[in-house]
């Protein structure tokens, strides 16, 4: 059979009510109680309804989250720091991977709220601002993080994508580039809009005329990356040079140049962004822009957290640094 509160209150020689407190962390117990009480819970393993808890309007001490893509390096590594985080401060994590599609979005939205979390942390790229402006009418606490959207007034923690693409072109520059192609994730995503911003501020800042086809959008995949380097590699030979928006895209760049017989970095030099474990194992190590994803992750949770516990109402926008992490993957170009 099933334990019950009932059957922890026997045990331990307490009231429900004593239960009832040391399970949502409230009232006045002694210490000594509230350790019998949780020994006795862990003895018979005890699990609290969490369903029971939402139709009383307590905390399930729970969170939501919306990745686009948990096989995404990047938004595994985002999903561990904010579950640890949130570990640290007693919650669990939902994780939802919605590829970025708003049917996906608006039905994980859903079930989460049918679950009765605590808050939602979104790290998609939602177009559709009226479904975050229904929960922020609904009071339910949301967070973006690596997501901008200025049109609604919730928590934001992301890097600062506009210098992250500056760092990664002026670098290429430095190098002696000036054919530089960039290729990018799907431009409504204002991180991209923002990393292709940097790149072209650094092109003009250069005295490097902007040339649109060198541009390319992509999908967020390896794959994706691939094709469109290959389409670009293959009409521009005088090309040197591919600040790739995220690492997946610039191995993705890697594995065209190489089935083209081009070297890298000698006949090609590549530039990627999130810094992810990827970046590392590649051949060779990858040039890279580092975002602060375990800070990231903690400071999201805690900004959720102090809207879950009332500690404060005003919305936080925070926008850490990027940092240009120099591998091997650039070099000057060939004369």
């Amino acid at each position: 059979m099933k334990v019950t509160i009932y059957d922890i209150a026997k045990e331990a020689g307490v009231s429900i009510a004593t239960v009832s407190k040391v399970i949502n962390r409230g009232g006045r117990i002694s210490e000594k109680t509230r350790n019998k009480v949780i020994k006795i819970m862990d003895e018979l393993n005890y699990q609290p309804s969490v369903v029971a808890s939402a139709l009383t309007g307590k905390q399930t001490y729970t969170l939501g989250l919306l990745l686009p893509d948990l096989a995404n390096p990047f938004f595994a590594e985002i999903a561990r720091s904010i579950e640890d985080r949130a570990q640290e401060m007693g919650f669990n994590v939902v994780i939802c991977s919605t590829d970025n599609s708003l049917d996906k979005e608006e039905r994980y939205i859903s079930l989460l709220k049918q679950k009765s979390v605590d808050g939602i942390i979104i790290a998609t790229g939602v177009r559709n601002d009226a479904l975050l402006k229904e929960l922020v009418r609904q009071k339910l606490p949301v967070a973006l993080i690596a997501r901008d959207m200025p049109a609604v007034a919730v928590d934001i923690v992301l890097v600062d994508d506009f210098q992250g693409g500056y760092l990664a072109t002026s670098y290429l520059i430095q190098n002696g580039h000036k054919q530089i192609a960039v290729i990018a994730e799907d431009t409504e995503v204002m991180s991209s809009k923002e990393r292709i911003r940097g790149y072209r501020h650094a092109l003009e800042e250069a005295g490097i005329p902007f040339n649109p086809e060198l541009v390319r959008i992509s999908d967020f995949s390896v794959k994706s990356g691939k094709i469109a380097a290959g389409e670009l590699l293959q009409g521009l030979k005088a090309c040197t040079a591919v600040f790739a928006c995220n690492d997946l895209l610039a191995i993705g760049t890697i594995q065209a140049a190489r089935e083209m017989k081009l070297s890298i970095p000698d006949d090609l030099s590549v530039v990627g962004f999130d810094n992810t474990i990827l970046a590392t194992i590649v051949d060779p190590p990858l040039t890279t822009i580092a975002q602060p994803i375990q800070d990231m992750g903690a400071q999201v949770v805690n900004m959720i957290l102090r809207h879950i516990n009332g500690g404060h109402t005003m919305n936080q926008r925070m926008v850490l640094p990027p940092e240009l992490v120099i591998r091997s993957s650039v070099s000057r170009p060939r004369k």
